[in-house]
């Protein structure tokens, strides 16, 4: 397992480099430039613009400027943002947690109810509770993530006002306090509740069929033959088997959950990478731009990996080399 991890690592790092490219292209192919959106034209001189774009380089060529990206970034400097005034690294440190908070909390929503609904459904297939399951599981698969975060906010911050409307802190917490991390819970509940809605109805169906699937098979029927307790089949023989696909799914849920908290942080106005990268695109602050979407790329590929290596280690009969 060790030279295949080895190996894929390695593998990577072509992709790494035409995922740079494709990157560092698209930003500048869009419109302006830092710049642009920093700086009002109205009450700028025009020499003064000109003069910080031939300082910052904006008037090299495109090759010159991607290869001193490209070294800075080997280097650790993604450059400055210009908009909140400090390099890249640290601004990602600041909003990172947050993400990685809201991601790991919807993960366990997802797991949790897709587990238990699964279950429940797939041992009782045609009954009215399973049609209940289903009809809950396509209605909430067919809601936009956007129109679920505006009525979750609406219902559940607004009008019931259960959980705060946007934030990671309330006011006058100290930080390192139980009660500084009990906000932040507080404050992450809702946004993970949203984004790991949609999952866990995709999950939950996968999971129903699985098992529904797997109780017909042969070996399932030998067991109740010979009067294996039926729990104890459904445990050790039926669920086993169908959560081999599930766990392989949480090393691809890792990096699609960072690229899909960008729309559940904007509508929460929640401090993370994702309404950072919002706000920055907006604000032209390209250099923010860059280094988000290349951590995203990032974060997908190992989140490959993961998933082939639980995969090996969940299923006995898989054997990576």
């Amino acid at each position: 397992m060790l030279n295949f991890t080895l190996r894929r690592l390695v593998g990577m790092l072509p992709l790494l480099f035409l995922i740079s490219i494709v990157v560092f292209s698209l930003a500048k192919l869009m419109p302006g430039d830092a710049l642009t959106g920093m700086i009002d034209p109205t009450n700028t001189k025009p020499e003064y613009v000109a003069e910080m774009r031939e300082l910052l380089g904006y008037n090299d060529s495109i090759i010159s400027q991607y290869w001193n990206w490209l070294k800075g970034a080997f280097q650790g400097d993604f450059g400055q943002s210009f908009i909140h005034k400090m390099p890249v690294i640290e601004l990602l440190g600041q909003r990172l947690g947050n993400t990685l908070l809201l991601a790991v909390t919807s993960l366990l929503v997802t797991y949790i109810l897709s587990y238990m609904m699964g279950l429940f459904s797939g041992k009782r297939p045609g009954t009215l509770a399973d049609d209940a399951i289903i009809g809950f599981n396509y209605f909430a698969y067919a809601i936009p993530t956007f129109v679920l975060s505006i009525v979750a906010l609406y219902v559940f911050a607004i009008k019931l006002d259960w959980v705060p409307i946007s934030g990671t802190i309330s006011v006058g917490v100290e930080e390192g306090t139980l009660d500084f991390y009990m906000s932040k819970l507080y404050h992450t509940i809702l946004p993970a509740i949203v984004l790991g809605g949609f999952s866990t109805a995709a999950y939950t169906q996968f999971l129903r069929n699985d098992i529904i699937e797997s109780s017909r098979k042969d070996y399932v029927r030998t067991a109740m033959a010979k009067g294996t307790p039926e729990s104890r089949i459904y445990n050790r023989h039926i669920l086993r088997n169908s959560m081999i696909p599930m766990v392989t799914f949480i090393g691809l849920d890792l990096g699609g959950l960072l690229g899909g908290a960008i729309i559940v942080e904007t509508i929460f106005t929640y401090p993370g990478v994702g309404s950072l990268f919002i706000a920055s695109v907006f604000n032209r602050d390209y250099s923010v731009v860059m280094t988000i979407s290349l951590l995203l790329s990032v974060t997908t590929l190992i989140g490959n990996l993961v998933s082939d290596l639980l995969y090996g280690l969940v299923d006995p009969r898989i054997r990576i080399r």
